[in-house]
């Protein structure tokens, strides 16, 4: 969630490596930019969260809540995503202040986890939720990938992505689901989908700018439970997806600006020919997202 939000100012400040060379050794004047920098990207988050996530709730006594089984886990998939696109993000900007890769990446990762983790105290104190033990696995799991592949490969091969369409689920519940584009993009979990995209030239001879994407959604789901929704008439079930993808690193050029938009492009699925796999048959579709 957190990533999808105020993306714009993400992008300055991860565009901000490509406005200069990586230092050679640890510059405070960039250091401090990036604390500085992150802390408000930070606030700035935490704030709009809160107005469309929290506000309609009344604060309780901090408990935790066992959602494990809810939105039939389409929504730890989206902490898994946040976490592992703010590991990328803040690596980037700690490698740009003259920090050896490999303490970026583990000084990244852990900052990430403990920033999107942090939406539990919200959750906590929340009458409408609880923190959550099964969303602070989703983190972990999260973080630990991005750091992973950074550790055994030396780079990503495998990138979290992240696709939304608008449904017809959220004008029946919009209190719930979102009122708006803004808020149906985070809130509404049928029509959203989270991908595994795979750098096949990494793996097998492969054309650069072609992936292959594995992907999760949900549909019929107006409630968290399954229940709830069987006894409003909907019967909800799960989706995987088999898609292609595209590189977008692969178009890369000498444009500094460019290549930061192509950074955080590539953290979301473009529509391409799919496979879905649900309620036990397959499904074709010629662009899906």
């Amino acid at each position: 969630m957190m990533v999808r939000i105020n993306l714009l100012i993400c992008l300055w400040l991860a565009s901000a490596p490509g406005r200069a060379q990586p230092a050679d050794t640890l510059n405070r004047q960039r250091l401090n930019l990036v604390i500085v920098g992150g802390a408000s990207v930070y606030a700035g988050s935490m704030v709009a969260l809160n107005e469309i996530w929290y506000s309609q709730y009344d604060r309780q006594s901090f408990r935790f809540f066992n959602d494990s089984q809810e939105w039939l886990q389409a929504d730890k998939v989206g902490h898994f995503y946040a976490t592992f696109q703010v590991s990328h993000v803040a690596s980037r900007m700690l490698t740009w202040t003259g920090l050896n890769t490999r303490k970026a990446d583990l000084w990244a990762s852990i900052s990430s986890f403990a920033m999107v983790s942090s939406i539990e105290i919200f959750d906590g104190y929340s009458t409408g939720y609880g923190a959550s033990a099964s969303d602070l696995v989703a983190n972990g799991l999260g973080a630990g990938l991005y750091y992973t592949q950074k550790a055994v490969w030396k780079e990503l091969r495998i990138h979290p992505k992240f696709s939304f369409h608008q449904t017809i689920y959220a004008p029946l519940r919009p209190e719930l689901l979102g009122t708006s584009w803004g808020e149906q993009i985070i809130k509404d979990y049928n029509g959203q989908t989270q991908w595994l995209s795979f750098d096949m030239d990494r793996f097998i001879r492969f054309p650069k700018w072609l992936n292959l994407a594995v992907g999760y959604g949900v549909e019929d789901m107006i409630s968290a439970n399954v229940s709830s929704n069987q006894q409003l008439g909907y019967t909800p079930y799960r989706q995987v997806y088999l898609a292609l993808d595209f590189d977008l690193t692969a178009f890369r050029g000498r444009s500094k600006f460019w290549n930061s938009v192509i950074f955080f492009a590539n953290m979301i699925k473009l529509p391409a020919p799919t496979l879905e796999f649900s309620r036990g048959g397959m499904h074709a579709h010629f662009f899906y997202y």
